[in-house]
């Protein structure tokens, strides 16, 4: 259990150390979309700007998430503090939905206006030198995030590749909108910018649905399909070869803490030993597998159907 717990501890420290490292980054970038958003008078690189500042809010909040987890939970939060995962992913998700969605609505609102022009020199400055920042910190925080099998850092690593490809395409429309002056299609130039906003938003916007359905389940406390039909599949076998009368199971999933309630209805007559029942539990455990401290394994023998 010791050795457990000093993993558990050793791993939480890291995913706090690498959030930290993106909170920065994140929040220097945040600080340059806005910046430049005024300069260059462009509203796709200012929501750039506050896009990255919800992520700098999130991650914060995955940083006191991380830090609770690592606490084993109190005397008034005995399970611990997995239930709070979900709930910041379902926050992040709830916010970037509102926000896309403002986007979106703002870049046909300019655009039904006749457009603007903004400094596109500018902006093409900053589109690529945030760009090949954000690819970098997806890369190095994807590989860090497999290293650690961290859910909490696979959620930040996503909200890079979502920056990352928003600057993408801010690079290739301001790279274009200046190959477009002095041609016959430069009264298009004013469109370019709140048309990227509208096509970024539109990309954008199932993403974070994506997420809120997932969170939400947990939330919810839905169990989650491939791991209520490996439960059964195990369950279904056991029984069988032991001749029990039958079984229930209950299971739920909240961030990476999963748990497992098993009733297994024995017949009346039957009298097992404590090391027996023992030997059976840890039988079930293995076949389970993924054991480890997020998984709770809870299995109890009864001989009254009253309490499956």
């Amino acid at each position: 259990m010791a050795s457990i717990e000093r993993v558990m501890r050793l791993r939480s420290e890291l995913e706090a150390r690498l959030l930290w490292i993106s909170l920065g980054a994140t929040l220097v970038i945040a600080g340059l979309g806005i910046l430049f958003g005024l300069l260059a008078r462009s509203t796709a690189i200012l929501f750039d700007g506050v896009f990255s500042f919800v992520d700098v809010a999130v991650t914060w909040l995955t940083l006191v998430v991380a830090r609770l987890v690592a606490s084993q939970g109190d005397r008034r939060f005995q399970y611990g503090f997995w239930h709070l995962e979900p709930m910041v992913i379902a926050l992040k998700a709830s916010v970037l939905i509102v926000l896309v969605a403002y986007a979106f609505l703002s870049a046909v609102n300019s655009i039904l206006k006749g457009g603007y022009e903004p400094e596109f020199g500018t902006a093409l400055l900053y589109a690529g030198a945030v760009a090949l920042i954000c690819y970098g910190m997806w890369w190095w925080m994807g590989r860090q995030a497999e290293r650690i099998d961290s859910g909490l850092v696979r959620l930040d690593v996503k909200a890079w590749l979502m920056s990352a490809l928003i600057t993408t395409a801010l690079l290739i429309a301001f790279g274009a909108a200046l190959a477009m002056k002095g041609t016959d299609v430069e009264g298009f130039i004013r469109y370019v910018d709140p048309v990227v906003l509208a096509i970024v938003a539109l990309f954008l916007l199932p993403l974070p649905f994506r997420e809120a359905r997932e969170s939400f389940g947990e939330i919810l406390m839905i169990s989650p399909p491939d791991m209520d039909a490996h439960v059964r599949s195990v369950m279904t076998d056991f029984v069988a070869r032991h001749g029990f009368s039958d079984y229930r199971s209950y299971l739920s999933k909240a961030g990476r803490a999963r748990f497992i309630e098993i009733s297994v209805l024995v017949p009346p007559d039957l009298s097992l030993p404590v090391a027996q029942i023992d030997a059976l539990r840890a039988e079930i455990g293995t076949a389970i597998g993924s054991a480890g401290p997020d998984r709770w394994l809870t299995i109890v023998f009864t001989a009254d159907p009253v309490h499956l």
